[in-house]
């Protein structure tokens, strides 16, 4: 079993909350989803912040595109850590 890892990238916790939800429905990812903020280095404003959703794929079924998609719809990227 592999330890393949995605890490989705979005600019507020409500778009967080709501891609977790997404992943769950349309992806059938049952592992506890944990939404985590990231302070932008040098940044002391809540408001610069982003919210990352940490999922992990040891069975590599989750399509790397299809997660870029799904990050994008709220305007939020795909990170491979």
């Amino acid at each position: 079993m592999s330890d393949v890892r995605h890490v989705l990238v979005l600019p507020d916790r409500d778009a967080a909350d709501e891609a977790v939800e997404a992943l769950r429905e349309r992806f059938g990812v049952r592992e506890d989803l944990r939404v985590v903020r990231d302070a932008l280095a040098g940044e002391d404003d809540a408001e610069d912040a982003q919210w990352l959703v940490p999922v992990r794929d040891a069975e590599e079924r989750l399509d790397a595109a299809e997660l870029d998609a799904l990050a994008g719809e709220w305007e939020g990227w795909r990170e491979e850590p």
